[in-house]
């Protein structure tokens, strides 16, 4: 067998499950070599990187048109790799911009595609379904519906759950006590957790707009504003918290979710996160205008934030481009910290999503499927 495996992500979220894919796959077969594309956590897991996700991070049209000759030129390397080990395999986590171009120049290759963490085709429509036909041997799904969309389209699929259940469930928390007194909290007060993204063009285009909110909010409900910085993000960007009314934490996310009394968070992955830690809170978004607006057009989804997807209702409002501004962050914050029983409904429907995701040991599940399947070639 051909002990060599192509694995690529593009973002922190994918760094993460990309580690922990490596390093069951490492379990079940410690020869295997992987090159491609991740960060810090894929690389201390065993990946030899090509290139490092920090500079793949492109947020939009506009974004992606301005780096078009380096994404050019990460697809030269990375076929040029697969061309002088003779690799494979490669497995595709999310970053569908990039993934299924490279995935259909990987096929005429002769490699076998896995996708783990699929692409949100349920958004975009037929058109790209098709496409993966072509291009994907098996796809490696986390949402149940998924399954049976694939399903539906006669590609292979499994379902293995989402990594996520596994991480939360496995996570040791610092006792809010120490979590209060390591980071110099106030005891006396509750904390709002604002979080921006884990892009530094997100987090530019997002802080300003949520901070002067966050503060209104913090006055009038008698909370302590924090940061949760995203571990790939440098806490300068922020500027000096010393000097401001708010605190800046890095690399305890999950801590700051479970022990904040509210919170603003930019859609994404955290929004899941913070649906399974049961926090309150309301989403934020905005993009360049060309990508919103070229999104409307194509996407066919009545809500952009998972939680709200999964439960089939507005449980958490998103606030999105023009509506996210300052007054209706203020108003949807102050509707639910000051209705003690819309707090407790909102608290009640995200404890629900937990069931839905399926048992914990996804990333076990899917590199049994990976090892099992690979091309021997």
């Amino acid at each position: 067998m051909n002990k060599k495996i192509m694995i690529i992500a593009g973002e922190a979220s994918g760094d993460l499950h990309g580690a922990e894919l490596i390093q069951q796959l490492k379990k079940i077969d410690p020869e295997i070599e992987f090159y491609g594309v991740g960060g810090d956590r894929m690389i201390a897991a065993g990946l030899r990187p090509l290139v490092h996700i920090n500079r793949m991070a492109f947020l939009g049209v506009t974004e992606i048109i301005r780096h078009l000759p380096f994404i050019r030129k990460v697809r030269s390397q990375l076929i040029d790799t697969v061309k002088k080990y003779k690799i494979q395999n490669a497995v595709l986590i999310d970053y569908p911009g990039f993934n299924l171009r490279i995935a259909h120049k990987f096929k005429k290759l002769g490699l076998k595609n896995f996708y783990y963490i699929s692409p949100q085709v349920w958004a975009w429509g037929k058109k790209r379904i098709r496409k993966i036909k072509k291009i994907i041997d098996k796809m490696i799904v986390v949402f149940p519906f998924e399954e049976k969309l694939y399903k539906d389209n006669n590609i292979d699929v499994s379902f293995v759950g989402h990594p996520l259940i596994e991480k939360v469930e496995n996570y040791e928390f610092m006792p809010k006590e120490e979590f209060f007194n390591k980071f110099r909290l106030d005891t006396n007060k509750e904390i709002l957790v604002l979080l921006p993204g884990s892009r530094r063009h997100e987090i530019e285009k997002i802080f300003p707009v949520i901070l002067p909110a966050a503060e209104k909010i913090a006055n009038d409900n008698n909370l302590q504003i924090v940061v949760a910085c995203a571990d790939n993000i440098d806490a300068s960007i922020y500027g000096n918290s010393d000097n401001s009314n708010f605190k800046i934490i890095k690399g305890h996310t999950y801590e700051l979710f479970r022990y904040s009394r509210f919170g603003i968070v930019k859609s994404g992955t955290s929004t899941l996160e913070a649906a399974l830690l049961g926090l309150p809170f309301v989403v934020v978004y905005s993009t360049n205008i060309i990508t919103y607006l070229l999104g409307r057009i194509f996407v066919r989804l009545d809500h952009i934030a998972m939680p709200n997807i999964l439960l089939g209702e507005t449980v958490v409002e998103e606030l999105i481009q023009k509506d996210l501004n300052e007054e209706k962050i203020i108003e949807v914050a102050d509707g639910i910290l000051n209705n003690p029983e819309k707090y407790k409904e909102i608290k009640n429907k995200l404890s629900k999503i937990k069931s839905m995701l399926g048992n914990a040991g996804a990333s076990r599940k899917a590199a049994e499927i990976i090892y099992s399947q690979l091309n021997e070639a």
